[in-house]
């Protein structure tokens, strides 16, 4: 099988996912890989390893390199089975060979595979800062716990300047191409934003120290390899990814706004529209996602990608409708920062979704306006409320940060 070449010596040697559909609740449409290097230098090193089942492509691209039993070195970055699932079925053909990985990660390993004869492979525990020399070229590696599991380390190339980056800079995204320039720099970068959203976003403050931590280091990057979905290798597309991962960690977005809703017999999408008019008229960019509709993930990357989102929902039993409360759900894991939210929605006899998605928006610790809620079919006046929210929102909006 096709293997792919980085740098001198330095080989994408991954397995390619068209058909996963589903990532731990994040939705996948475009599938992904799990991506392995190898190094074949005076040592030959093989970065991380595949999901359960994808190990043979693995080693059919590996053959095209060198035999697997030539492999001195395994470099285990991260433990979630994407990566290690594979790993029992390769050591029986790569034979002696020696693993590294971070504390957490070998203690991981114990737990995940006993009874696939962990206890007999060779583990080394690295950290931060410690270097191994592998011939022409020397591998420092980089812990970054909680980016996002505890034994998430990098593997940095020194010579060559690659960084192998682990969950980082990765995208869900299947491909017969394995570099960004190739699918599109726009496509590669909006994918990453997905996976940042869904993925990431709630270690914000592990990513800016990774950023500080990289310059305090002096390490300087030509390639970014992750583990997922494509390369970066153009040195403008490597300063575009990292540029952009520095503003998500903070929380940066453009002044625009998601709504985000569910509908029962249309009162609130009613609602819905009138409160986007009503941000249209201040000039601000508008998202709307019905969620019935919308795959969760695309609406976590909007919450990403807009200074504010409003939730609505009209009242079923009290409360607010299941698709509603499965993004409430969602979202909270993701624990969004610096960001205007509201809620809203219609209700017959009683009220209280609005309210109670309201509160919820308040336990995330964010800028929450006043709820809005209407009684059965929204009259004229009604909307022109809406509009009147709408257009409060923007106003907000805009005002942000100044």
């Amino acid at each position: 099988m096709e293997r792919y070449q980085l740098k001198e010596e330095i080989w994408w040697v991954g397995a390619i996912d068209w058909n996963v559909r589903d990532f731990h609740g994040y939705e996948t449409p475009r599938g992904t890989t799990y991506n392995a290097y190898l190094i074949t230098d005076e040592k030959k090193v093989l970065v991380d390893g595949v999901r359960s089942g994808f190990g043979p492509e693995l080693l059919r691209r590996v053959r095209a390199c060198c035999e697997p039993r030539e492999i001195d070195y395994l470099v285990v970055n991260h433990v979630e089975m994407d990566h290690s699932g594979a790993i029992p079925s390769l050591m029986k053909q790569l034979g002696d060979v020696q693993i590294f990985c971070s504390r957490r990660a070998k203690d991981a390993l114990l737990l995940l595979y006993h009874g696939e004869g962990v206890q007999d492979w060779d583990i080394t525990v690295v950290g931060t800062g410690d270097e191994l020399s592998i011939g022409r070229y020397t591998l420092t590696f980089l812990e970054v716990p909680m980016l996002h599991w505890p034994d998430s380390m990098l593997t940095y190339v020194k010579e060559p300047k690659v960084l192998l980056s682990n969950d980082g800079f990765g995208q869900h995204l299947a491909s017969s191409r394995r570099f960004a320039d190739e699918v599109g720099l726009d496509l590669a970068l909006d994918e990453a934003a997905k996976y940042y959203a869904n993925i990431l976003m709630p270690f914000g403050n592990q990513v800016q120290k990774l950023v500080k931590q990289v310059g305090e280091l002096g390490l300087e990057f030509d390639v970014i390899a992750p583990s997922h979905g494509v390369i970066w290798r153009r040195s403008e597309d490597v300063a575009r990814v990292i540029e952009a991962y520095v503003g998500w960690s903070r929380f940066e977005a453009p002044a625009r706004v998601a709504l985000v809703f569910d509908t029962m017999w249309q009162s609130t999408e009613k609602m819905t529209r009138a409160i986007e008019d009503g941000i249209a008229q201040e000039g601000v960019e508008c998202s709307v996602f019905r969620l019935n509709h919308s795959a969760l993930a695309d609406v976590a990357r909007a919450v990403l990608g807009h200074r504010a989102f409003v939730v609505g929902s009209p009242t079923l039993n009290n409360g607010m409708l299941p698709t509603v409360g499965a993004f409430l759900t969602y979202i909270r894991g993701l624990r969004p920062k610096n960001r205007l939210v509201g809620a809203y929605g219609s209700y017959g006899w009683g009220g209280g979704a609005a309210k109670l998605i309201s509160a919820g928006l308040e336990e995330l610790g964010l800028d929450v306006m006043d709820p809005l809620e209407l009684k059965y079919v929204p009259t004229e006046d009604d909307l022109e409320a809406c509009v009147d929210y709408g257009r409060e929102v923007a106003r907000r909006v805009k005002a942000w940060g100044r």
